[in-house]
């Protein structure tokens, strides 16, 4: 049974002043050890509870969760522009007067959902040089490649002509000691998605979090499957703080349930290797449910199923057009989990406050909500027009390139 958000709320406030010791072990993490499709026959053993570990903490977990529930601050209408429980931080330090040099060090553009969120960001870009509060906007891409991107961020430093430095890191520990250099270099740095091991940043941008993710899809799961069934956990990678803490979520949850997880596999958000995956699962017994860390690649587990002529499972999917057309299509019991794309206008956002000497919350926490069956049908007929790669809460239809620049992706 799930435990209603109400009682999570309580506990978070009771578990704020709570700190969380870290280790490296890597069993904290629950992730399988070959990632293969077929190498985590065992099912993951019940818990009573997690320990505080490198990627659970208790008191962030909580406090994520009892977010959920919150209002937000500002106008409903710009949830980019939102902030939950903000803590405001002095930047007149950096206000600088003319047209800027943006830098923009990314991870990388390798899945639908990061590419949704590029042509968001270059969107909300295109706005300010046309405003002229930019005036280059100089970007890297490190192709998921954490040397690369350090490198790049390096070379941002050394150019000196940066007016800010965004960086979306491509794993969390590694990338720390690149923007804790960038931060001591003195321009304001700004990291959004997923996070790193400082808090040395101006502002750290992202939605509520992967805790408040990956909870949205166990308790789903929880709520719609009858005791004894049976969970697969498909994962995309390991060492992302936003994805790990989503699993750390699920299994809190699940470990406290009457369900049982067949086993968590590493698919890299390879849609072949997923349904390869499912169907080794499917030839070994019944799956009754699907949690999935992102949605990319929802729609392959569903067709392992048709594939194998078994009835769908209770599916936790995300806000792709493709999932959530074949959600609509079959009928399945499903949730949509979100991570939004529009997270990607708010660095650009707090750049071009920055410059003005505005103030900019410290961590600027914005809404994150999922796909339901109550909110399914507005946002399939809102994108009707848009591709299956897009995603249906991005947040751009108020920027001058849409919907034409979100139909030519690439």
């Amino acid at each position: 049974m799930r435990v209603p958000k109400t009682v999570l709320a309580g506990l978070a406030a009771a578990s704020l002043a709570l700190t969380g010791c870290s280790t490296d072990d890597p069993e904290a993490s629950g992730a399988s050890a070959e990632g293969d499709g077929g190498s985590s026959a065992e099912a993951t053993p019940a818990a009573e509870g997690q320990a505080d570990g490198e990627w659970f903490v208790r008191a962030d977990y909580e406090r994520q969760l009892a977010q959920r529930d919150m209002q937000p601050e500002g106008d409903e209408s710009k949830p980019w522009l939102q902030a939950i429980e903000p803590e405001f931080v002095d930047t007149a330090k950096y206000k600088k007067s003319g047209a800027q040099t943006l830098c923009f060090s990314n991870a990388s553009v390798s899945n639908p959902w990061r590419v949704t969120g590029w042509i968001t960001m270059q969107q909300q870009v295109d706005v300010y040089k046309k405003s002229g509060e930019i005036g280059e906007f100089r970007v890297s891409d490190a192709g998921d490649d954490d040397n690369k991107q350090i490198s790049d961020i390096q070379a941002f430093i050394d150019s000196g002509d940066c007016g800010a430095i965004i960086v979306s890191p491509s794993t969390t520990a590694t990338l720390t000691p690149a923007v804790e250099a960038a931060c001591e270099s003195g321009v304001p740095v700004i990291v959004f998605d997923r996070g790193v091991n400082t808090d040395c940043m101006t502002t750290f941008i992202h939605p509520i979090g992967g805790y408040a993710y990956g909870a949205d899809g166990a308790e789903f799961l929880v709520d719609e499957l009858e005791p004894g069934s049976k969970v697969l956990a498909l994962r995309i990678l390991p060492g992302v703080d936003v994805l790990e803490n989503r699993w750390a979520a699920a299994q809190e949850i699940f470990g406290n349930s009457d369900l049982e997880v067949l086993g968590d596999e590493f698919t890299g958000g390879d849609a072949a290797k997923i349904k390869d995956i499912v169907t080794q699962y499917l030839q070994r017994g019944d799956v009754d449910g699907i949690w999935m860390d992102a949605g990319d690649g929802a729609v392959a587990a569903v067709e392992a199923f048709e594939d194998a002529g078994q009835d769908y499972p209770v599916m936790v999917g995300e806000d792709e057009l493709s999932f959530l057309r074949k959600w609509k299509e079959t009928g399945m019991t499903a949730i949509g989990p979100a991570y939004s794309n529009f997270q990607w206008r708010t660095p650009i956002e707090a750049a071009v406050r920055i410059w003005k000497g505005e103030q900019v919350p410290k961590e600027w926490v914005l809404p994150q909500s999922p796909v339901t069956d109550e909110n399914l049908d507005s946002l399939l007929e809102a994108n009707k027009d848009m591709p299956s790669l897009h995603y249906a809460k991005f947040g751009g239809e108020d920027l001058p390139g849409y919907p034409q620049a979100w139909k030519d992706r690439s």
